[in-house]
């Protein structure tokens, strides 16, 4: 256990501890946190970047956005960044560390870091770890914790630091205790699997035996052949039926633990009297040793020794010898030669583990499995369970922290130039981690009654409770509030609609606005809402203190200039119009948010805002209102229906969606009227009226334009698609310009992925390149551009009337809210119950309720459409229930319209290709309805029968067993006096055994009308053996759906659901509910620029800078997170990738390996991810010749998959084409078939029997057929090959040459064996034999295959060659675009969905 930065007064922003590793990890680590260049589900992204599977961030598209609005655009700013960088990359240099009883030795430093950082590293050195109360001197003088190196005088290359142990107080005694229990506990996964202090677990290093660096120098590739074991278990073989739930965390034998000590505790004589003290006693401690001696020790403030009292008698004089020591771990090792021993080697194990598997997490990560695990005792964990311990606290002057007001100075910090932004994003990260754990461990509290309220007087529902300077309410409709608006269904709504309104205000970070620091809580059925308190609140009425807004939903409503002024800098990013309404004396107010947002300005003088659950417009597909229209492609799928309650809104990611579609409108619009105006002059007021028609078709075509918006990049990681990986490869234009041509061309390279090509001509481009100018050849577009940006930039007066009538004609017919440039902004208040708007703004309004149902069509039109074809092309590869959420989250659906995208996908005619998005969005139906009725079922149960009550309703929800009757807890339990008790339980109501009256058909009645009034989806079933025939759903999925969803962890052991003679679970599988927590994710902008920046590079074929830019924002990633986080993930995956193609293979496997580590750790072990990473580190360990891991790592990959989503994904094609070529090259030729022969089964399936992944999938398993020397049947998968080529590229192809050579080879193999089985059966044995040619496959051809389903390719080029293959591309490039412009120029053009969207 790496020490969390203890000793770190609040106010200094996170001193993250760097080198928690040797020297030689010194970049890589600090402390840490969680969140994505995705969401925090991250599902691994579009075709963005070329090198890596396509991982760029959907950095939820307003943050970019936001940064873009800003500073106008981002470059100039980067140009600036590359000067910051330099100072931060000060360069680092060496000083000598002398401690007490150790040899001098060096340690690199950089002058950023902090003194502080040099203690952390000298806390996890092997021999000086056990220090902990101790100062750093150069020349005598002792340096102060928090400066920074480069302020200290005298401080060089090679100076010497003296450690110098410093006298005890009470609170460092505390400290080193801790500390020595972190390390006695370093290698014990308990705490990983009770999901504390931010430990989670790792299982690589079981499959590479330690570290994969090391393994690789050691072996040689010819030696490891004849010692590999390829045989997978049987569960994992093609067709297997078995999914097994033990094999998820395999035995770690680092885990068997080491006993240093029995017992090491507070003894009971704490504190010391009073005459003690003045001896210097700090604590007493009681302790057992391996050898069953029983110590009592004193800590005082010289040291450790040991002391005479027993059990029963205080004794505090020392014994005779005392042993003093400075620090505990000496005195153990002298009186107890076990602990020595094993004290010893824990540590060298300790050391020798990865960083990535013992730093910790930024947030808490839960495991929904765990071995039953002995419970043995702790005092620091009994300590901490009996003390408000949280962040730290005793460590900190005043005790608990002020929330609030470290959440706002953080964000009050200088952001002038790069170093101040970091320091400033460090601080506002760190803060909000430990927010987000402090409100957690708050929510529990309260929900399991260990908190006072402050309002006891009230009804359980109604209770609110403050501690630790955090507010607790919980999701009920309290005094009628919402009653208008669904009830208790809209209060649960409301908190998690309010957190993506702090999320998207946060994200903005407009200088004086503040927003609380909030986070929801789902536990045991409540949910609870967390948050900082505002300053004076508590002391004034709410009426006196809101002076923005209104507390009523607008019956009162106020405004305030200042917070006009505020939010008014928001309404750009966030698209809120600013707008007025009526208050109840009938005048005017002018607002720039909903009315349900509040202003309140605290005793601290800043401007509040909270609230914020109508930040964004709302969803009129699930909001019908009485005399209103919506659209007709909404109506025609059954909108508007009746929701459970009015607050649903439109996702940020929809509105910027519509925005980037009206916009490409708007341009089309203008430069078509630009054109029209040169053609001939008088017709532009017909115009108008043509394209006003025209817009309203163009918007109900699902149309291509926007659909790839750059903004929301998605594909589940899927292999590098065509334009990505030749983008790296540098062999065509990065734009598709000839679609038909390049297109094949590329698809065939590397075989891995196509089109038909109709389809793409329509327009959905693939290439980023190609989303951010859309476009560009339309002529007359430029113009328009020019146009629209010299309106918006001056008053107008230079620009002639007909231009200006020109745009003024686009903007009405978008929809703008301005008459001269293109601007769309949503009135949040409209439709909300109570609002009313001034008369003379009814025009307006009409306009908005307008857009409003525009947008909603949009979503059922185009956005629905859109997700389905990504799914078709593979663009978008969902695994798992969170990552199909994060695809839909992307393009701005939310997961309510869940129905409705299955219903999309029941009717397409391609509907077999789909049929694992089918699956996948079924059971995510199935396992929300479930955790709905789950979590008013827990409601009602009572804490002495939770596990009772669980596994009961697991039983009822998995089990075949039809009569499952559930154990209430023994009587001797429950007490006599029940009713009494009744009064005072936690929030709740209703008979608390209720809950055993479940019965398995009453359960899914109620799961099939709950899919079916939530998401108006009729499912077929009555009973989870229906379910899973009719919709091919695996139980072991549902299973973990469910638990991940709801918080339940179960023993980890063999589970037989289908049994029909008793229950599945019992109460004892039960381990452990665990919170679901959701919370803002502070985002680290320049790390982000950079890494943005370098995957462009990348794209262009600039290898080398796109790494350095790469590095960078690795190093900046880690200066905001810390060493963990997603998107330090995505960025070491991407870094692998670029050191692989450029052949630096160690390294690409050194990054990869810590990638795998960080997704096991921060995104879960099983996660899609995850799963990912595990295949990128096979490729790499084989193209490092450790062929015995690289086949361990894919059948871990293999086995989670089956766990999570099962063997019919097109994924696992991919999955089985590298086990089955690794296998080949091994000689393994049956083994490898089988799974070859699955892969080109899958492959046919998804991509059809004409695609050329199946080509490729034919010609790989004929290779193995003629290893075989089975030459019929290899020449029968070639030939099913070379036709998909020959149809599908044409003769003249490469490919089909290739194909058709290997062709001939076969054949003539072929005859020779004939003539020499012919010659045998001639002559019997004295036939003269011809050697035959069988080729063992060699490693070189095995790695070129796998790199080519990989997606990756190589191209030997010399510098020089690549500058004249970029100044032939630009070439071309130019000639065809002049081509296309005279071609255009040649025909009228017409406005509808026919425009060439993808140049």
């Amino acid at each position: 256990m790496v020490s969390k930065t203890d000793d770190i007064p609040a106010s200094v922003p996170n001193c993250s501890p760097v080198n928690l590793t040797q020297e030689d990890e010194t970049e890589n680590c600090k402390d840490s946190s969680k969140t994505v260049l995705k969401d925090p589900c991250a599902c691994g992204h579009s075709g963005d970047t070329a090198v890596m599977n396509g991982d760029s961030g959907h950095d939820h598209s307003v943050e970019a956005d936001s940064k873009q609005d800003a500073s106008g655009d981002g470059d100039p700013a980067e140009d600036g960044n590359e000067q910051e960088v330099i100072v931060i990359q000060d360069t680092g240099f060496i000083v000598k560390i002398q401690a007490p009883g150790t040899e001098p030795f060096d340690l690199q430093v950089s002058p950023q870091e902090m003194v502080q950082e040099i203690h952390q590293v000298l806390m996890d050195r092997e021999d000086t770890c056990h220090r902990t109360c101790f100062s750093l001197q150069l020349d005598g003088n002792v340096l102060d914790n928090f400066a920074e190196l480069k302020s200290i005088e005298g401080l060089q290359e090679g100076s010497l630091l003296k450690v110098v142990e410093e006298p005890y107080t009470v609170r460092e005694a505390r400290i080193h205790v801790r500390h020595i229990r972190d390390l006695l506990k370093s290698l014990d996964p308990s705490d990983a699997y009770n999901g504390v202090d931010c430990n989670s677990l790792s299982f690589l290093s079981v499959f590479t035996d330690g570290d994969v660096g090391d393994t690789g120098k050691r072996k040689k590739k010819g030696s490891e052949l004849e010692q590999i074991d390829c045989t997978p278990p049987e569960h994992i073989l093609p067709g297997s039926k078995d999914r097994l739930l033990i094999p998820l965390q395999p035995q770690n034998k680092d885990w068997k633990p080491m006993q240093c000590l029995k017992v090491l505790t507070m003894s009971s004589w704490n504190p010391p009297p009073g005459n003690r003290k003045m001896h210097g006693d700090l604590m007493y401690l009681y302790i057992v040793t391996a050898e069953d001696r029983h110590v009592s020790i004193t800590a005082s403030t010289r040291g450790f020794y040991l002391n005479q009292s027993t059990t029963y008698n205080f004794n505090p004089k020392p014994a005779s010898p005392s042993f003093l020591s400075h620090s505990l771990v000496e005195l153990l090792s002298q009186i107890s030669a076990a602990f020595k021993k094993n004290f010893t080697s824990l540590q060298k194990k300790r050391v020798q583990r990865h960083p990535f598997e013992r730093i910790a997490t930024p947030f808490q990560l839960y495991s929904w499995t765990a071995p039953l695990i002995d419970h043995a005792m702790d005092c620091v964990r009994a300590e901490d369970a009996y003390t408000s311990r949280l962040g730290y606290e005793e460590h900190i002057p005043g005790q608990t922290r002020d929330w609030n007001e470290e959440l706002q100075t953080t964000r009050e910090l200088s952001r002038k130039n790069l170093p101040e932004r970091l320091l400033r994003e460090r601080a506002i990260f760190k803060v909000h981690s430990d927010f987000a754990a402090a409100a957690t461990r708050g929510a529990m509290a309260v929900i399991d009654g260990n908190v006072m309220a402050i309002n006891p007087g009230e009804e359980t529902r109604m209770q609110m409770f403050i501690w630790n300077n955090i507010f607790f309410s919980l999701g009920f409709d309290v005094r009628d509030h919402y009653r208008e608006l669904g009830g208790d269904a809209a209060a649960h709504t409301a908190p998690t609609n309010d957190l993506n309104g702090v999320r998207a205000y946060s994200a903005v970070d407009v200088e004086g606005l503040y927003t609380l620091g909030t986070v929801v809580v789902d536990y045991r059925g409540y949910r609870v809402t967390a948050q900082s308190i505002i300053p004076g609140i508590l002391e004034r009425e709410q009426e006196q203190s809101v002076i923005y807004g209104s507390i009523d939903f607008g019956k009162t409503v106020v405004s305030h200039p200042k917070y006009l002024e505020l939010l008014e800098k928001t309404s750009r990013p966030l698209k809120v119009q600013r707008h007025s309404v009526l208050n109840e004396k009938e005048t005017a107010v002018e607002l720039c948010s909903s009315v349900e947002c509040k202003g309140i300005i605290g005793n601290d003088g800043r401007h509040y805002i909270l609230d914020l659950l109508r930040t964004f417009p709302p969803d009129l597909n699930f909001l019908p209102v009485d005399s209103e229209e919506l659209a007709p492609e909404s109506q025609k799928l059954g909108f508007p229906r009746d929701h459970r309650h009015r607050l649903a809104c439109l996702r940020q990611e929809l509105i910027e969606a519509f925005v980037e579609h009206r916009y490409l409108l708007f341009m089309k619009m203008a430069a078509l009227q630009l054109m029209q105006q040169k053609a001939n002059k008088d017709k532009t007021a017909a115009l108008h009226d043509s394209s006003s028609e025209a817009l309203k078709s163009e918007s109900n075509v699902a149309f291509e334009a926007s659909e790839k918006t750059p903004t929301s990049p998605t594909s589940s990681e899927s292999t590098l698609t065509p334009d990505d990986s030749e983008a790296m490869a540098i062999t065509e234009s990065p734009s598709e310009n000839q679609v038909s041509t390049t297109e094949v061309h590329t698809a065939t390279t590397n075989g891995t992925h196509e089109h038909s090509v109709p389809e793409r001509k329509n327009g959905g481009f693939d290439s980023p390149l190609e989303g951010k100018e859309p476009d560009e050849n339309i002529p007359g577009l430029a113009q328009a551009k020019e146009l629209a940006e010299s309106l918006a930039g001056e008053d107008g007066s230079g620009i002639d009337p007909k231009s200006r009538e020109v745009v003024l004609n686009a903007c009405k017919a978008v929809g703008s809210i301005s008459n001269n440039s293109f601007d769309i902004r949503f009135n949040p208040d409209i439709f909300s119950p109570g609002v009313r708007f001034p008369d003379d703004s009814s025009e307006d309004i009409q306009k908005q309720k307008q857009l409003l149902k525009d947008a909603a069509a949009f979503l059922v039109s185009c956005q629905v459409p859109s997700f389905v074809k990504d799914c078709l092309d593979h663009s978008s590869l969902p695994m798992d229930g969170a990552t199909l959420t994060e695809a839909l989250h992307q393009r701005g659906i939310n997961v309510r319209y869940l129905g409705t995208v299955l219903e999309f996908v029941n009717n397409m005619p391609a509907k077999a290709q789909l049929e694992h998005i089918y699956r996948i969005g079924i059971s995510e139906l199935i396992t929300r309805c479930a955790k709905h009725i789950f979590k008013t079922y827990l409601q009602g149960v009572e804490l002495s029968a939770l596990s009772a009550a669980v596994s009961h309703f697991l039983n009822c929800l998995l089990s075949s067993f039809p009569d499952a009757v559930a154990h209430l807890p023994a009587d001797e339990l429950v007490s006599r006096k029940k009713n009494r008790k009744r009064r005072n339980r936690v929030p709740g109501s209703g008979d608390n055994t209720a809950w055993a009256s479940l019965t398995p058909n009453e359960l899914w009645k109620n799961i099939t009308s709950e899919a079916h009034s939530y998401y108006q989806f009729s499912l077929q079933c009555e009973s989870v053996d229906q379910a899973v025939d009719k919709y091919g759903l695996q139980k072991i999925t549902l299973l973990r759906e469910i638990s991940i969803k709801t918080g339940i962890q179960i023993l980890i052991k063999e589970y037989n659901f289908d049994s029909r003679h008793k229950p599945a679970f019992t109460e004892e599988d039960i381990l452990n509910i665990f919170p679901v927590v959701k919370h803002v994710n502070p985002k680290a902008s320049d790390a982000f620029h950079f890494f943005q920046s370098g995957q462009a590079k990348v794209q262009q074929g600039f290898l080398k800078e796109g790494c350095e830019l790469i590095n960078e924002a690795l190093n900046l990633f880690n200066n905001v997170y810390g060493a963990m986080h997603v998107e330090i993930c995505a960025c070491l995956r991407l870094l692998a990738r670029l050191n692989y193609i450029m052949g630096d293979h160690p390294e690409a496997l050194s990054n990869q390996q810590k990638a795998v580590l960080m997704s096991e750790r921060v995104l879960g072990i099983e996660h899609p991810n995850t799963i990912q990473e595990y295949m990128h580190l096979a490729l790499y360990c084989f193209a490092n010749g450790q062929l015995s891991t690289a086949l361990k790592l894919l059948y871990r990959a293999r086995y989670l998959m089956l766990v999570v989503c099962g063997e019919d994904h097109p994924e696992m094609a991919l999955l089985d084409s590298n086990i089955g070529l690794v296998l080949h090259g091994v000689m393994e030729y049956d083994l490898s078939l089988r799974f070859l022969e699955n892969a080109l089964a899958i492959n046919t399936k998804y991509h059809g029997s004409r695609s050329l992944k199946v080509a490729l999938s034919n010609h790989l398993v004929a290779r193995v057929y003629e290893s075989k020397a089975e030459f019929r049947s290899a020449l029968q998968h070639e030939k099913e090959g070379y036709t998909i080529y020959k149809n599908q590229v044409g003769e003249a192809h490469e490919k089909t040459k290739e194909s058709s050579e290997y062709l001939k080879y076969l054949t003539q193999q072929a005859v020779a064996l004939q003539r020499t089985m012919n010659e045998i059966y001639k002559n019997g044995s004295n036939a003269s034999i011809m050697p035959l040619k069988f080729t063992a496959p060699n490693m070189a051809s095995v790695l070129e295959q796998l790199n080519i389903i990989n997606g990756i390719i190589f191209i030997p080029l010399s510098q020089k060659d690549l500058e004249s293959l970029k100044a032939e591309v630009q070439r071309r490039q130019l000639m065809q675009d002049s081509e296309k412009i005279l071609e255009q120029q040649g025909t009228l053009l017409e406005l509808d969905d026919k425009l060439p969207v993808d140049d």
